[in-house]
């Protein structure tokens, strides 16, 4: 009886060499678009702490005009936490109803207005991971907190960011997590604080989804996008 073969080993799929930037060009990216635009400002309207904190949770899967719209009119009436809890779920819920999962993000503006009243005497706390321990507030929502409020050098990764990270090869991240520790670790200290608001920006203007706008891109010669679009 002829030996049974040996069973042959599975193939696995040779991983995709992937090309990053090198320090210089990193450095001549972020220096371009602080040429271009020293004080990038974000777009979501506030007029506080409290209300950068508010706008930001309902911005989740909204457009900051969308948010706006709605917020113009509940931050006139409510623009600390004592005066959103007494306005009310249901008024806020009302003002807020044109903004995707308005019903659960009224809940969550109410709840995380009564616990800044109750844990820190209704001021915002500056710290990202005590941020987080707020309802409806995430990683993204306190990074950009910390950022916008109180000039830390954190890093929101949206999808904006996520997409032109990966494009331009500033990150090889997988996951938005990933995306942050990249840019964290290669951003060059000086432009630490602008970069976040440079690469939403960039991504929403130019480095679009479906088409980005390379001709008019500041920093095409320098991204490793392989599919530029001429």
């Amino acid at each position: 009886m002829p030996s049974a073969r040996p069973a042959s080993k599975p193939k696995i799929a040779a991983k995709p060499r992937r090309t990053r930037l090198s320090r210089e060009a990193i450095a001549e990216i972020f220096q371009r678009f602080s040429a271009a635009d020293p004080e990038p400002k974000g777009e979501l309207e506030y007029v506080n702490a409290f209300t950068l904190l508010v706008a930001v949770v309902l911005s989740a899967q909204a457009t900051d005009a969308g948010v706006n719209k709605a917020t113009r009119g509940l931050f006139a009436a409510a623009e600390t936490p004592e005066k959103m809890v007494a306005l009310g779920e249901d008024q806020v819920r009302e003002a807020i109803k044109t903004i995707g999962l308005y019903r659960n993000k009224a809940k969550n503006v109410i709840a995380l207005s009564q616990q800044l009243i109750d844990r820190f005497g209704s001021a915002v706390p500056q710290d990202r991971d005590v941020l987080e321990t707020l309802p409806g507030v995430g990683r993204k929502t306190a990074n950009v907190v910390m950022n916008v409020m109180f000039g830390a050098a954190t890093m929101a990764v949206d999808t904006h960011v996520f997409r032109v990270s990966n494009r331009t090869g500033l990150s090889m991240g997988r996951s938005p997590v990933e995306v942050e520790e990249d840019l964290l670790r290669i951003i060059p200290p000086e432009y630490g604080v602008p970069a976040h608001h440079w690469l939403i920006l960039h991504g929403r203007y130019v480095c679009k989804a479906r088409r980005p706008e390379c001709p008019r891109c500041l920093i095409a010669d320098l991204c490793l996008y392989p599919a530029k679009t001429l």
